[in-house]
């Protein structure tokens, strides 16, 4: 499976970043997470709107046509971490990719919101870009982690139901 972390923002702090590269090695080579950090725009005398627009243009052209777009926005979807990890199955299993959109300082447009498959939050209020990219990385491995762990329980349970006892 490939999972994809579209996140408006090329400099992180060192401690952020630092946290970010650890977790997305966790990953076994079967499960891939990639992060692309889009430009920001400058922010010299633009409106929210037009630097939202330009993000905008430049987020869109990272999502593939048939990728499944999950958005972070404050007032997206609660989630658990079995929720994610649900989430996270049915795409395995329908082998769609899913692309994790961190919008910029000021947002996203409307246009990016809109070609959401699922918009989901990782908090109510609104979070510093590299925490969300830190607590977004963190909770796709805990997902990974805990599928998993539920997958080989349930490899495990299939086993020793199937093989003969032998005496």
């Amino acid at each position: 499976m490939q999972i994809r972390i579209v996140a408006v923002g090329q400099r992180i702090t060192e401690w952020a970043q630092s946290a970010v590269s650890d977790y997305l090695s966790r990953f076994p080579r079967d499960f891939r997470v990639e992060l692309r950090e889009i430009r920001t725009e400058p922010r010299a005398g633009q409106t929210p709107a037009r630097l939202m627009a330009a993000e905008a243009e430049r987020i869109l052209a990272a999502i593939e046509p048939d990728d499944f777009v999950v958005v972070l926005d404050e007032h997206g979807k609660d989630l658990t971490t079995m929720d994610l990890a649900r989430h996270f199955s049915h795409w395995r299993a329908d082998g769609e990719t899913p692309v994790f959109v961190i919008g910029g300082p000021d947002g996203l447009a409307p246009e990016v919101k809109a070609r959401a498959n699922l918009t989901i939050r990782l908090s109510s209020m609104t979070l510093p870009h590299a925490f969300a990219r830190v607590m977004l990385s963190e909770q796709i491995y805990r997902a990974w982690s805990t599928s998993s762990a539920s997958s080989m329980t349930s490899l495990h349970a299939i086993r020793a139901a199937t093989t003969p006892v032998t005496r």
